[in-house]
């Protein structure tokens, strides 16, 4: 059994956070599957062995007795919308306030929530999934502000708990085969253009094993951040565009 044993992973029933909770479980870990949708939360304890909470992470205040009991060593901030990545253009108020509550307050509450426990246990390792879009200029001021505030709060949590033996560690992918755009609120017509990248995208699983690298890594090495793309896709460029008339 591994040091880090027992781990926390949000937006389980699907993509990264399925891989995930598969990945975690096939390595002799227990975990404890967060998500909203409890059919396939069960289905996949009943894959996997993972013990499973049915919850919204926005509501997880009165689950933080289950939380903290469960005393994981590892949490996977996987958990978050894809709102805006078409664009600001027709985006309401509630979406605006939905991306923001569930890509960076929810996992900051999470994190309030366990560090105590992880440093009283002198051991830990927070991995939140943030993306290219938080690193790089693109066509999301709503979700790649949100992605950049979470590499931001990755960047200073690693300093905030300098000494306390917790590792924290940024994982930005670029296309995963998911279902991302799907799931996302915008432009509709333009979130189903996004949708076909026409290359071959990283797998859930891809991510899952990058997980598995960060968190199986010898104690004094903290992976700081992995940006993971697709070998056929890059990311950069200047845009020159004349105003239109």
């Amino acid at each position: 059994m591994t040091e880090l044993s027992r781990a926390i992973v949000t937006g389980a029933t699907s993509g990264i956070g399925e891989a995930t909770v598969r990945a975690l479980t096939s390595s002799g870990r227990q975990v404890l599957a967060i998500a909203r949708r409890e059919e396939r939360l069960r289905a996949l304890a009943n894959a996997t062995g993972a013990e499973f909470l049915a919850a919204d992470v926005r509501d997880l205040d009165e689950h933080a007795a289950h939380l903290t009991g469960f005393e994981p060593d590892i949490l996977i901030n996987n958990a978050g919308v894809g709102h805006g990545i078409s664009g600001l253009d027709g985006m309401t108020s509630d979406q605006l306030q939905e991306a923001f509550d569930i890509n960076v307050v929810a996992p900051l509450n999470l994190i309030a929530c366990l560090t105590p426990g992880m440093k009283a246990r002198r051991r830990g390792h927070i991995v939140n999934i943030g993306s290219i879009a938080g690193l790089h200029t693109l066509l999301s001021a709503v979700y790649g502000g949100t992605k950049s505030a979470i590499h931001r709060i990755s960047q200073n949590l690693r300093f905030e708990l300098s000494g306390t033996g917790i590792r924290v560690t940024e994982i930005a992918p670029g296309r995963v085969a998911s279902e991302f755009y799907q799931a996302a609120e915008g432009d509709r017509e333009r979130l189903a253009a996004m949708g076909v990248s026409g290359i071959r995208e990283l797998q859930p699983e891809d991510i899952a094993n990058a997980i598995l690298f960060a968190v199986d890594a010898p104690a004094h090495v903290n992976v700081a951040t992995l940006e993971i793309l697709p070998t056929e896709q890059a990311v950069g460029g200047i845009k020159a565009e004349a105003v239109k008339d």
